[in-house]
């Protein structure tokens, strides 16, 4: 079974090209191909990721699961594996979602580290190793087989933020889900620019407001106010 790796991104010329680069020297023999799922970027990631060896697709509309929804609409394999464009998966990342299939798991993820050494994300980071659906985010990067992506019916196209926690849970309804020692490293940028505990404190916030019903709108107008970007 091959691999097709899709990473959504917008503006990420800074980070893109390392990203491709890690993933060509850190996969064996499974990953067919790089999908970049580029959602109207300005800045030159589409050419930095073209450069790099990626196959970019324009999408019609931004937004993170519509992003990653046509990338696999754009695959041509059987299993999908979904990366954040600041996220390096771990070596022989390829192999290790393969013996996850054939130990009987049709999707999983990887646990997480952080870019940096401050000690309340490496707490942050530790946490990922349990088995609780609040520690499951999109920078752990997913991976799935094609027929269980069409089953749970993708991502949720009205999201634009909780995608990835909200498809990690339909999955777990259809069946196992893997959690995998080995991590996932993810840039600490954010955290950086806005503080490690404010920015976690913003997103237990809107965490809690996702599942007390809040709109998307105020969900994503409140990030934005919020947010130092």
């Amino acid at each position: 079974m091959r691999i097709s790796v899709i990473i959504p991104a917008l503006n990420e010329a800074d980070v893109i090209g390392q990203t491709i680069r890690e993933l060509k020297t850190r996969n064996g023999q499974h990953v067919h191909e790089i999908i970049v799922a580029d959602g109207g970027s300005t800045d030159q990631t589409r050419e930095i990721a073209e450069t790099s060896g990626a196959r970019v697709i324009e999408t019609a509309r931004k937004g993170r699961a519509r992003q990653m929804n046509a990338g696999a609409e754009a695959a041509s394999s059987e299993l999908f594996y979904f990366l954040h464009a600041d996220s390096i998966p771990p070596r022989g990342f390829d192999q290790t979602i393969m013996t996850a299939l054939q130990d009987g798991y049709p999707a999983g993820c990887f646990r997480l580290a952080f870019d940096s050494k401050h000690p309340l994300l490496r707490f942050y980071a530790w946490c990922t190793r349990f088995d609780i659906d609040a520690f499951r985010f999109g920078d752990q990067s997913l991976f799935i087989t094609r027929d269980l992506f069409k089953s749970v019916g993708g991502f949720n196209p009205k999201l634009i933020v909780m995608e990835d926690n909200v498809m990690v849970r339909c999955i777990k309804k259809e069946g196992g889900f893997y959690i995998s020692p080995k991590k996932v490293i993810t840039s600490a940028r954010k955290y950086r620019e806005n503080g490690v505990i404010r920015l976690q404190l913003i997103f237990v916030l809107i965490y809690t407001l996702f599942f007390l019903g809040v709109s998307q709108e105020t969900l994503v107008s409140t990030y934005k106010k919020l947010i130092n970007s």
